[in-house]
């Protein structure tokens, strides 16, 4: 049984403790988790956890179709994205448990058409940056079967509420043509925060064919119910009258989810788990309205993660590779499209993978 926990907690910890982040222009907020198996006999403590990922995103999309006249051009929008997710966890007993998770957050945002525009060439490039905390979540889990009478497999429940710590108008300087700069808000893309309070949603299972080999599975939906948190897209500018028009000069306050599912198999102390990863900003809220910018989208990434199981820690890596990216049509694209009788699709710049890096200590 001891070896069924240690498969169970890698494999929920490695799938569950890197979240969703910005995947480039599909600003997916980054929202650790704070699960992983309790066990009966040392149910109670404390649980830390701290989780890193980084990717650079610069492969334009419209839907599925990917524009690769923007890099041969040199016209592409290219995003570094850091993220640190510090995360305490709370273990009352073998079932209930609480979690924090407050992410640490380092942006940069290479453009043309932010800055001198596209038509100015190479000098015409600049970057625009964002550091600080982001968005605080809390979440209560329970499992919903005793793990010490279902230690093959469980389900696990949580709720959770985010919180917007994260600063959601960072402002930086934006480069013109005649050479002058203005300060403005950055991209919705690396802002540190979306300016909503959200409630979110989480199932995570797991099952146990024997000590070696099991599956898990993933849900996560954040629910959004501010429509819009007036931070202007103009960069210091004014807004056009179509953004004004089709409601794109104030930033939305998007929903988002993720899914994901695999298998994993341990051997000694190393567990692989290996499954597909879907995570998704949509284009219409659950709850609210959907007035606003925003890049909905979603990535379908194949997931591979490796982790080691020490006597009260865990190291992991896990690099989710991109195999499908698709920016679909948001809400004002629809309104124009209706309005104008035209085919109207924005784009968004997508990372080829990610790499995420973390380690986990129990006491």
């Amino acid at each position: 049984m001891r070896y069924i926990y240690i498969i169970a907690a890698t494999a929920l910890l490695a799938v569950a403790e890197n979240k969703s982040h910005a995947q480039g222009c599909v600003a997916i907020r980054s929202n650790g988790n704070s699960c992983s198996i309790g066990n009966p006999a040392a149910a109670k403590g404390w649980q830390m956890n701290f989780n890193n990922r980084y990717f650079k995103s610069y492969k334009h999309f419209v839907g599925s179709i990917e524009q690769k006249e923007r890099e041969e051009n040199g016209t592409e929008v290219i995003n570094h994205t850091y993220s640190l997710d510090i995360t305490a966890t709370r273990y009352f007993n073998a079932r209930w448990s609480v979690g924090m998770t407050l992410p640490v957050i380092s942006n940069t945002r290479s453009s043309l058409y932010e800055h001198g525009g596209n038509a100015g060439g190479p000098s015409a490039r600049h970057n625009t940056r964002s550091f600080g905390i982001g968005d605080m979540r809390v979440s209560v889990y329970r499992w919903l079967f005793n793990p010490a009478k279902h230690p093959k497999g469980n389900i696990q429940a949580g709720i959770g509420i985010k919180l917007p710590t994260g600063d959601y108008q960072y402002q930086n300087y934006f480069y013109k043509a005649d050479g002058s700069t203005v300060m403005g808000p950055v991209d919705q893309s690396i802002q540190l925060g979306d300016g909503g309070t959200g409630f979110t949603l989480e199932m995570n299972s797991y099952y146990q064919f024997n000590h070696k080999f099991g599956l898990y599975g993933n849900f996560y939906y954040l629910i959004n119910p501010r429509e819009q948190n007036g931070v202007s897209t103009a960069r210091g500018g004014t807004p056009n009258s179509t953004a004004l028009k089709y409601f794109t000069s104030t930033m939305s306050v998007p929903d988002q989810y993720m899914i994901r599912g695999g298998a994993s198999y341990m051997t000694g102390k190393l567990t692989f788990t290996g499954g597909i990863r879907l995570e998704a900003i949509p284009s219409s809220d659950l709850i609210g309205g959907d007035k606003g910018f925003r890049r909905p989208g979603f990535v379908t990434s194949l997931e591979p993660v490796f982790s080691y199981q020490a006597k009260k820690a865990t190291l992991y890596l896990s690099i989710p590779v991109a195999l499908e990216r698709n920016r679909t049509k948001s809400y004002a694209d629809k309104l124009r499209s209706a309005d104008t009788g035209t085919d109207v699709h924005g784009d968004a710049a997508f990372a080829d993978y990610a790499v995420t890096a973390g380690v986990s200590f129990r006491f």
